[in-house]
């Protein structure tokens, strides 16, 4: 089968199974780059500097054990510094829990108060080799485009963009005196298609894309990298992916298939079901059609998180239920 890559070499394709991490390249289509990937590369991790923000829960728990097993030396931040005791203590690895560094962190805190932080995490190890963006405000909640309250617009675009832009640019000037330095962005689908119910988070990720994917083109011959990572509906352990959809990649897979991303240098990837995933290629080869259907479903989503149902489904299109007349 001709390899359908070719088209978009960064793209991941994630299909559901109960395999362990060994396994993890053999249940992935052949037709998706992953499998031409391979495993992560252990020379990339081990003994690496990795930054974390977002790390007391969700993906970003998931992705500080499974760096930690696989050797990398860790600094976990977040702002509740309880939580990320509890995280260091459950990491287990050559440089785990003993050497992994707590960094309590609020990127709404202001530049001068970010400066601080940057420059402690600097101290560490000398440097950052990764810097994982995963903080994010949580929008679990959809709502209308039009009754998106200040107080949301305000709280998401701070975390998600303004606070990650700034974190980013105190510390890049760092990687580029050293040479070298890796930006990891954990982006979002509702970054590459329209998110119904979404829509200031589906801006903050669009516009995240659009300045890393900037950031790379600028600095890339002085040694920066950037992986753009845009997940679908991600089932956490702590429920941070409900409501969404009965069809969710898991967090551990979700974690897997971003450090075979990062580690093989890929400047993008998808991790989702379906279909979102047939809904992202559509919008990115055939946007015609792509948009034609995020159009037919956008009231129908809207209306069915405000009834608390599945957000993500094929019954959106080819189902029986209507918007309600107002």
């Amino acid at each position: 089968m001709k390899n359908k890559t070719a088209m978009h070499e960064s793209s991941i394709r994630y299909k559901k199974s109960s395999v362990q991490t060994s396994d993890l390249v053999s249940d992935i289509p052949t037709d998706f780059t992953l499998l031409s990937r391979g495993k992560a590369k252990q020379e990339e991790i081990e003994d690496k500097v990795f930054w974390i923000t977002g790390a007391s829960r969700g993906i970003g728990e998931t992705l500080s054990k499974q760096l930690a097993g696989l050797g990398a030396k860790l600094i976990i931040s977040a702002r509740n510094e309880a939580e990320l005791e509890r995280v260091k203590s459950q990491l287990v690895g050559k440089h785990a829990p003993e050497g992994v560094k707590v960094l309590p962190l609020d990127l709404t805190a202001g530049e001068e108060s970010l400066k601080e932080i940057v420059m402690k995490a600097q101290s560490y190890y000398n440097g950052v080799d990764y810097m994982i963006h995963n903080a994010a405000n949580d929008v679990h909640t959809k709502t209308s485009a039009l009754d998106v309250t200040q107080e949301s617009l305000k709280a998401t675009l701070d975390v998600n963009l303004v606070g990650t832009i700034t974190l980013t640019q105190l510390l890049a000037p760092l990687m580029v005196e050293r040479g070298k330095g890796h930006f990891v962005v954990m982006s979002s689908a509702a970054g590459k298609v329209p998110a119904p119910g979404q829509a200031v988070y589906s801006a903050s990720k669009y516009a995240l894309n659009g300045y890393f994917h900037t950031l790379r083109s600028e600095l890339n011959q002085k040694g920066i990298k950037v992986t753009v990572v845009c997940p679908g509906p991600i089932d956490t352990p702590n429920g941070t992916g409900a409501g969404s959809s009965g069809k969710m990649v898991s967090s551990e897979r979700c974690a897997e298939l971003t450090i075979i991303a990062a580690t093989h240098g890929l400047k993008e990837a998808w991790i989702s079901d379906h279909p979102v995933l047939t809904i992202m290629y559509l919008a990115q080869y055939t946007p015609a059609i792509g948009f034609w259907i995020t159009d037919k479903v956008g009231g129908d989503r809207v209306l069915a998180a405000s009834e608390r149902e599945n957000t993500d489904s094929w019954s959106l299109l080819f189902g029986q239920k209507k918007i309600k007349d107002a």
